[in-house]
């Protein structure tokens, strides 16, 4: 019999020592999974005792790789809203809720709007929006790996998104000018020669989510270039960042005729995201 609370403190330990961030949390979350103890009631009793500990071990040794805890896990959270993922699809993350926020405001006081998203992953932006809004919402994603989670969450989540299996280089086609009235994206946004130095947990998620091109903006010109005539006049378009990306951005998207260009910070004070208006189709 092993006790919880001193399985826990002997966990923390390890991960201490290996230099995974949040020791403690990483902890609480795999004992929670394979033992059904609420974080909650461990860090106030912790005598509860467990016969097996093989499963917890294997959890243990997975994180202890480098493996994503959110990978282990099987669900994160994003704004609220549980979300499954796993190898294959991005996990999602604060920083995403930059973007999410100010399209949220635009989209505050409007009606009846369409809204896509493009590069959509696990879903994580479609689906909060279409649950915060009365947006008719939509959401492209070539990953086959993919595609299964963000169909996953819609459905757990109750929410509607229509979802389209394509590329985002080609599938511009299919829609008509003038349909959307807000697009955004999370785009790949690293550049392909800093990929292999990102540390070890990155290393376990999708290259094809990450790997923004040679200098990073892959995704940014081909969005601008082949997307922006899908918006109405005056429709907006939004994207994250990756850090020390603003300008070049801005620049793209006032060559292709947006205006009114805002940013939004994220808590280290990173500019990471970004949104204009369209005036010119």
């Amino acid at each position: 019999m092993a006790v919880v609370k001193q399985l826990h403190e002997k966990t923390k330990d390890k991960f201490d020592k290996a230099g995974i961030d949040a020791p403690a949390f990483n902890s609480l979350c795999l004992i929670e999974k394979a033992f059904g103890v609420s974080q909650t009631d461990l860090l106030a009793d912790g005598t509860q005792t467990v016969a097996d500990t093989a499963e917890f071990d294997k959890l243990v040794e997975r994180r202890l790789s480098g493996e994503p805890l959110q990978y282990i896990l099987g669900e994160w959270e994003f704004y609220g809203y549980p979300l499954k993922i796993g190898e294959g699809v991005l996990i999602p993350r604060d920083d995403t809720e930059v973007l999410l926020r100010a399209c949220l405001e635009l989209l505050k006081h409007r009606r009846g709007v369409r809204v896509l998203d493009l590069c959509s992953g696990s879903g994580a932006l479609a689906v909060a929006i279409a649950g915060e809004t009365d947006a008719e919402v939509y959401a492209v994603e070539k990953s086959y790996k993919a595609l299964p989670y963000l169909y996953d969450n819609i459905r757990l989540n109750n929410v509607k998104v229509k979802v389209i299996e394509g590329d985002i280089f080609e599938c511009h086609k299919d829609f008509e000018d003038g349909f959307f009235d807000l697009i955004l994206s999370n785009p790949p946004y690293i550049r392909s020669d800093e990929i292999k130095t990102l540390q070890k947990e990155v290393g376990f998620e999708p290259e094809m989510a990450l790997d923004g091109g040679a200098d990073g903006y892959d995704f940014y010109r081909a969005i601008i270039g082949k997307w922006s005539s899908k918006l109405r006049q005056n429709g907006v378009m939004a994207f994250e960042l990756g850090e020390g990306q603003l300008e070049t951005v801005k620049e793209l998207m006032k060559l292709r005729g947006f205006t009114e260009i805002r940013s939004e910070q994220d808590f280290s004070g990173i500019h990471r995201a970004v949104y204009g208006t369209l005036n010119s189709n």
